[in-house]
């Protein structure tokens, strides 16, 4: 057996323990001279977390590099360390250690994401868009990865093995993006549960600013029973203004629909309907008389 007592141990550099290879390595950049990453899903937020990182840099400095690549005007663009080189700007820093490599924009969008996504307390949106970002990426590289038993996994698939969620969750929460700013607002405020956040992401652009003007004028969110409700009316094309305003305040009219419905409606229906047939079909009629008012008025 040969003798390798003579030969010499490679041991890890600081740079390959940062993931910098080859010849790569850090150099003080001007952070004037560095945009963020072109929608950038993960919000920088001036907090409590970020005036603690601001006082960290006043005291070390930026202990760990960002990670850039140029961009077409020979300037930077920020990959992974916003909230480093925000932090930096805010102790008076001019310069930042930064490692620049060149990337691909798929490759920078899996490396932008995989460098967040394991952060604490991330927001719903944060995730969501983030989620898109990479699944999206992973589909144009046309790269996949094999499980344990050989087959090779989706897209979605390969991300929720690597956060711990499932793929039922990680499409859940894709399906936020489709949602308008103000109602995913109210998910990120936890005001809104995301389930509801889910159930109204697959109304039109216009119904859902509808919904959020009823929000503001009622000062309560749909729960997760109303965003499903509102969601099965219109996938039956049945959802106008009187449905939808009629849905989002049910709950308060609950008591008078209740007397109504014991004392008056029974004896014009037959006593084979249920509560819930005779509810669809006085809404069915309520819309009729809702479309004629809106016609006598346009005349």
């Amino acid at each position: 057996m040969k003798n390798r007592s003579g030969e010499k141990i490679k041991l890890a550099s600081i740079d390959e323990l940062l993931g910098v290879v080859n010849e790569e390595s850090a150099m003080e950049i001007e952070i004037s001279k560095i945009h963020p990453f072109k929608n950038h899903p993960f919000k920088v937020l001036d907090d409590e977390k970020m005036q603690d990182l601001v006082e960290s840099v006043r005291i070390n400095g930026v202990l760990t590099p960002v990670l850039l690549r140029m961009d077409d005007n020979e300037e930077y663009e920020m990959v992974s360390g916003h909230r480093r080189m925000h932090a930096a700007q805010l102790a008076g820093l001019t310069t930042i250690p930064a490692i620049v490599r060149e990337l691909s924009d798929d490759d920078a969008i899996v490396a932008m994401v995989d460098a967040n996504i394991q952060r604490e307390e991330l927001l719903p949106s944060e995730k969501a868009f983030a989620y898109k970002l990479k699944m999206e990426a992973l589909k144009h590289q046309g790269k996949s990865t094999s499980s344990q038993f050989g087959t090779k996994l989706r897209s979605d698939e390969e991300i929720a093995q690597q956060v711990g969620e499932s793929r039922n969750q990680i499409q859940r929460y894709i399906r936020l993006t489709n949602l308008i700013d103000p109602l995913l607002d109210l998910v990120d405020k936890n005001e809104m549960a995301m389930s509801a956040g889910v159930e109204l992401s697959y109304l039109g652009t216009r119904d859902q600013a509808k919904i959020y003007k009823i929000v503001e004028r009622e000062s309560t969110a749909p729960s997760i029973a109303q965003a499903a409700k509102l969601r099965k009316t219109a996938e039956n094309g049945e959802l106008d203004d009187a449905m939808l305003e009629y849905i989002l305040t049910s709950t308060k009219q609950e008591s008078i629909k209740l007397v109504i419905y014991e004392d008056k409606l029974p004896r014009y229906f037959p006593k084979s309907y249920t509560k819930e047939q005779i509810e669809d079909t006085v809404m069915k009629l309520i819309q009729k008389w809702h479309k004629n008012r809106e016609k006598e008025n346009e005349r």
